[in-house]
């Protein structure tokens, strides 16, 4: 008997452990996409020929936020991930090493520009974030 309850809550732990969500830092789908909503933000903001396409932009945010809910997060894990002053530390650090594999150095504000009408051009994440 001992041996079965032993088994039962081994199993259990594992089961638990197994099912536990990642940090939604680690779900790239996610974490990339609020990367290029950054990146974009960042481009019009460094560029008066660049606008953004707010409603898009929302509408982008939204349906991040109805992901990681359908993926079992709570509304609290999703707010805690967007106002961490570690996260966004994080993330502009992510942006700006994209940005950096893309030719680009963040502080380069003709470049960023360029790089902002080349992704509008390609109609990328990060283009159809813009105009």
């Amino acid at each position: 008997m001992r041996l079965l309850t032993a088994i039962l809550i081994a199993a259990l732990s594992f089961g638990g452990a197994a099912s536990a969500k990642q940090p939604l830092r680690e779900v790239a789908s996610i974490d990339d996409a609020l990367m290029y909503v950054a990146i974009a933000d960042a481009i019009r903001k460094s560029c008066d020929t660049i606008n953004a396409r707010l409603i898009r932009a929302y509408s982008e945010l939204n349906r991040l936020k109805a992901l990681a809910r359908d993926m079992g997060y709570t509304e609290e894990e999703v707010e805690a991930y967007v106002t961490s002053r570690s996260e966004k530390a994080r993330m502009k650090d992510k942006a700006e090493a994209f940005l950096q594999a893309n030719g680009v150095r963040p502080d380069d504000t003709p470049a960023l520009c360029r790089f902002g009408q080349s992704q509008i051009q390609a109609q990328t994440e990060i283009g159809q974030l813009l105009r």
